[in-house]
C-alpha cells in the first residue's frame, strides 16, 4: 500500500467518524463538556428593575430642589418594598434590590445629608442613573449558548441565570488504550535489563482527556497473538467508541497488531502515512469502533495523537473544525536540508522576534523519534512539506504550536 499524504489520510478518518449521542449533565458536572444543542434563556435577567449601588431610590425631578425627601422605607435584595413612590419621598435601597414602583433614579448614600427619615440630595449627578433595568442581561428565549460550545465556568454560571439546571452534551467518546510490546513495563514494576517503562499509554490518555475523551486503558499486551486478540475483544465488549493501540503497527516479525486487528474483523482504511515521525500508522474500523494504530515510538505517537487522534475525538463531539490546518507563521531560527518524500514535523524551541514579535523557531539538533526528553521542552513542530527545498535561518515556514 502506497504511503498517503497526511491530509489525504486526516480527511480519511474525520470522514468515518459518527457523531456522539447526547445526554443531560448537572451544572457542576457540566465543565468542559461540549454542547449537543444550543440553549436559550428560559427567564429574564435581572427580572426586575434593580439598583446598582447602595443608596435612595427617588424621582429625578425630585433631585436638588433643596427640599428635604421623606424616606418611606427599604428595599433590599430579595425583599422588596412594595408601596408606590410619591412626589417628595425616597425609599433606602441595596445593591441588587428591586428599584421601587414610580423610582427613576438611585441617589448614591454618599450624595445625600439624612437627618433622622429626611434625606437632601447634595448633587444631581445621579440623575437618571444606576438602574439596571429588567432584561439587561437577556431576556427569556434568548439564545446564549451555541451548539458544539466547550462549557467554561462563566458559560456554567450563565446557564444557571438562565434557568437551566441540566444541560444536554455530548457522551465523551469512549477511547480504550493498549499498548503493546515484551519490552514494556508499567511505571513502578520491576524492569528488567532488556525492557524500558511504558510511557506512551499515559501521554495518550492525557490527550484524551484534554480532548474531551474518556480514557479506557487495556494495560499492556506482550507480543503474543491470543493475549492481543483478548485485550482487542475487550475493548469492543467495552463498547469503546475508538481504540488506539500502541506499537506493533510496523513490518517486523513480531508486530503483530495489523494481523490480531484484521483477525476480529477491522475494515482497513489505510496503513503507513507520509509523514516523519510516524510513518506506521493504522486506521480502520471494527463495526462501530474505529481503530488507529499509533506507532510505539513515543514521540511518533503523540505526534500521530495530535495529528489524528485529537481532531478525530472533537470531531465525534461535532466541535467545529479549525479554520486552515492549524499552523501559523513563523521565522526559522536554523537552517534545513532539503525533504524528501515525507511531511516532517521538528519540535522547535519558539521565541519572539522582538523587531517583528513573529514566532522564531529553533529545531532541535537531535529529532529521534525515541526522545520524550525533547518532545517535552519542545514548544510547536515546524511543519516541512515533502520534498521542501533547503531553508535558511531567517526564512519563514510554518509551525503547529503545542
Amino acid at each position: 500500500m502506497a504511503l498517503l499524504a497526511v491530509e489525504e489520510a486526516l480527511s480519511m478518518v474525520l470522514a468515518a467518524a459518527r457523531p456522539m449521542p447526547s445526554e443531560r449533565v448537572d451544572l457542576m458536572g457540566a465543565l468542559g463538556r461540549v454542547t449537543a444543542s444550543p440553549l436559550s434563556a428560559l427567564r429574564t435577567q435581572p427580572p426586575f428593575d434593580a439598583s446598582a449601588m447602595d443608596g435612595y431610590a427617588m424621582r429625578a425631578q425630585d433631585l436638588h430642589t433643596g427640599e428635604p425627601l421623606q424616606v418611606i422605607g427599604e428595599s433590599v435584595a430579595g425583599q422588596a418594598f412594595t408601596g408606590t413612590l410619591k412626589p417628595k419621598q425616597a425609599v433606602r435601597i441595596f445593591t441588587g434590590a428591586p428599584v421601587p414602583e414610580g423610582a427613576d433614579t438611585i441617589v448614591l448614600q454618599e450624595h445625600v445629608t439624612r437627618s433622622d427619615n429626611q434625606i437632601i440630595p447634595t448633587t444631581d449627578k445621579d440623575r437618571l442613573r444606576h438602574i439596571r433595568k429588567a432584561g439587561l442581561d437577556f431576556t427569556t428565549g434568548d439564545p446564549l449558548i451555541r451548539q458544539g460550545s466547550v462549557l467554561s465556568p462563566a458559560d456554567m454560571a450563565l446557564a444557571a441565570a438562565m434557568g437551566h439546571v441540566t444541560l444536554p452534551v455530548a457522551c465523551r467518546p469512549k477511547v480504550a488504550i493498549l499498548a503493546n510490546g515484551d519490552e514494556l513495563v508499567a511505571p513502578g514494576e520491576p524492569c528488567g535489563p532488556d525492557q524500558i517503562i511504558a510511557t506512551n499509554q499515559l501521554a495518550i490518555a492525557g490527550m484524551t482527556l484534554q480532548a474531551g475523551g474518556e480514557p479506557l486503558p487495556l494495560g499492556i499486551a506482550p507480543d503474543d497473538l491470543g493475549t492481543l486478540s483478548a485485550s482487542v475483544q475487550s475493548a469492543i465488549n467495552q463498547k469503546a467508541d475508538l481504540l488506539i493501540t500502541l506499537g506493533g503497527a510496523s513490518v517486523g516479525d513480531r508486530d503483530l497488531i495489523r494481523q490480531v486487528l484484521e483477525q476480529q474483523g477491522m475494515t482497513l482504511g489505510f496503513w503507513k502515512i507520509a509523514m516523519r515521525p510516524g510513518k506506521p500508522l493504522i486506521f480502520g474500523s471494527i463495526g462501530s469502533m474505529l481503530v488507529l494504530g499509533l506507532p510505539g515510538n513515543p514521540v511518533s505517537s503523540i505526534i500521530c495523537a495530535k495529528l489524528f487522534m485529537v481532531p478525530l475525538i472533537k470531531h465525534m463531539l461535532g466541535l467545529p473544525a479549525p479554520d486552515g490546518d492549524g499552523t501559523e507563521p513563523a521565522i526559522l531560527g536554523s537552517d534545513l536540508p532539503e525533504n524528501d518524500l515525507r511531511q516532517d514535523y521538528l519540535r522547535a524551541r519558539l521565541s519572539r522576534d522582538p523587531a517583528t514579535d513573529q514566532w522564531v523557531a529553533t529545531p532541535f539538533t537531535q529529532q529521534d523519534s525515541s526522545m520524550l526528553r525533547v518532545m517535552s521542552q519542545a514548544q510547536g513542530l515546524i511543519l516541512r512539506k515533502p520534498f521542501a527545498p533547503k531553508a535558511s535561518q531567517g526564512d519563514l515556514c510554518r509551525i503547529l504550536p503545542l
